[in-house]
């Protein structure tokens, strides 16, 4: 159904929406980040981290609200099992006597009967050194990236293919940012994963436009045309992978708990988004630049056209 709806000018249409639909996404998720920034974890903040086990089964929600009585700042409670938690306090919540009154009350209470594991201090420097080498690698790879598409594609689908990836990368963050959701350090892992994924689906694309676009040297099809043909004949493949990697990610998201819940909510998105953008962005800018079966044509020199001229 969803080719039938890609064929002629029905599809062109469609693919030229979905990019406005995307530019006015990025606008927003920019506004967002300037004006709300993204909600960093301790990972990058600093504080307290504090590890203990229970004696028996506690619900998350009761040992929250138990500790809650017992602490005067924010904090952030994750369950690592049935009888294992870890308490994060940020650096203006994490003062030694605070610290101390939900220490006691946990390991005293009867129904609790908690064992402290370790408490540890992470200080800002250290979160500041994880940023920027985090921020390091995430450059590094966009580097990566655009060198093997340099090589690999005419300069058209190569732009659209970078411009499908920085899409994905800011549309996660303005979602982290509108929500607020931590930014700790599996997130940033998790952007290094979407910036594979959504290249991996740029590139199966941008393939097969090119090699229509080889076929069709006559210029008998119009590159929207050869664009559209290319989304369709890719369109089941894409589907499958990324309703399979979403499917996996979901289970993740919905079981592992909260400790990877960011990473899952991340991963997530970008699959969503990383899929949306190779159709409209990656494969519908470089029409947008000119794109036509003529950038493909084997251009020869005048000895050899008239040998090939000779009869």
């Amino acid at each position: 159904m969803l080719n039938t709806f890609l064929k002629g000018e029905a599809g062109t249409r469609l693919r030229f929406m979905g990019m406005l639909l995307s530019a006015m996404l990025v606008l927003l998720s920019v506004f967002t980040l300037t004006q709300k920034g993204l909600n960093f974890g301790l990972d990058f903040t600093g504080g307290y981290l504090t590890e203990f086990t229970t004696s028996q089964s506690v619900e998350l929600k009761e040992l929250q609200s138990f500790i809650a009585k017992n602490h005067n700042g924010e904090f952030e409670l994750t369950a690592q099992g049935n009888s294992h938690f870890q308490l994060r306090e940020a650096p203006s919540a994490s003062t030694t006597g605070n610290s101390l009154d939900w220490q006691s009350a946990v390991t005293q209470n009867d129904d609790i009967n908690a064992h402290l594991l370790s408490s540890a201090y992470i200080g800002s420097q250290v979160g500041d050194e994880l940023f920027d080498q985090g921020c390091l690698a995430m450059f590094a790879a966009m580097i990566a990236v655009m060198i093997y598409l340099a090589v690999r594609f005419e300069w058209r689908l190569a732009l659209g293919s970078v411009v499908a990836l920085v899409h994905d990368l800011i549309l996660v963050l303005g979602l982290f940012s509108l929500l607020q959701i931590e930014f700790n350090l599996t997130v940033l892992a998790s952007l290094l994963a979407i910036i594979g994924y959504s290249l991996n689906d740029s590139i199966i694309v941008g393939d097969r436009v090119r090699e229509l676009l080889r076929v069709q040297s006559n210029n008998i099809l119009s590159p929207a045309t050869i664009i559209n043909n290319a989304i369709k004949s890719t369109l089941t493949r894409t589907l499958i992978t990324s309703g399979t990697t979403l499917a996996t990610v979901a289970s993740v998201w919905l079981l592992a708990g909260a400790p990877l819940q960011g990473f899952a909510i991340a991963l997530f998105t970008g699959i969503v988004v990383g899929t949306f953008s190779s159709i409209c962005i990656a494969a519908t800018l470089p029409e947008l630049l000119g794109l036509s079966a003529k950038n493909y044509e084997v251009k020869v020199d005048a000895h050899t056209q008239t040998l090939l001229d000779m009869p």
